[in-house]
């Protein structure tokens, strides 16, 4: 019988190793972020959360030789899904819908990422090896974020104090994210994010 060529193997029968070494680092790093979000920093080992994912402690290791490299990847990973999501929400541009890019900005806040990253923040206030790398993703993703928010309610920050009331939403948000943590803040952040459309109006033009 003759040796066997790639037009005679079934299609999709083996993966490519770099499509599933991809997969895999993709599902440590989805992993990774929920550890954080349910249990800290505390309860979320490498062991803890290669078990999650499904994979050996080794395997993970090979992706993430530290603790460090896998949870500072992990939240800025999921900080870019987000914020490919929150362009997703308006394809064609926010057509002058305050409102609803506020109500968008506010929910980058109130979900599993932004309870992973605080998790990340306080031990990088207690960890000297982490802080430094926590600090610049922070700076990096608050640019990012900025720079979305800026583009999708059409600020002119050339505009007097236009930069500095896109940059008070933001802080705003993460606020009602530290409320959200404790009780479910639904009700009063609706009337909160209802109130800066209003005022981004007025201040944007």
């Amino acid at each position: 019988m003759g040796a066997v060529t790639t037009a005679d193997r079934v299609p999709g029968d083996r993966a490519p190793k770099q499509d599933r070494s991809r997969a895999t680092r993709q599902r440590l790093l989805e992993a990774a972020v929920a550890c954080l979000a349910e249990h800290g920093w505390a309860g979320s080992t490498v062991s803890v959360v290669a078990e999650r994912a499904g994979v050996s402690r080794g395997a993970a290791q090979h992706h993430f030789p530290t603790r460090e490299d896998l949870f500072t990847a992990a939240v800025e990973y999921v900080a870019e899904e987000r914020s490919t999501a929150l362009r997703a929400l308006f394809p064609d541009g926010a057509a002058g819908d305050r409102h609803a890019v506020v109500a968008a900005l506010v929910d980058l806040y109130t979900g599993p990422l932004f309870r992973a990253a605080l998790h990340l923040w306080v031990a990088a206030s207690d960890e000297e090896q982490l802080r430094p790398r926590v600090t610049e993703l922070e700076a990096r993703v608050g640019r990012e974020t900025h720079r979305i928010a800026v583009q999708l309610l059409a600020a002119d920050e050339s505009r007097p104090g236009a930069r500095e009331t896109v940059q008070g939403l933001l802080d705003m948000a993460r606020g009602l994210g530290l409320a959200n943590l404790l009780t479910d803040d639904t009700a009063r952040r609706g009337r909160v994010v209802a109130q800066w459309a209003t005022l981004l109006d007025e201040v944007l033009g």
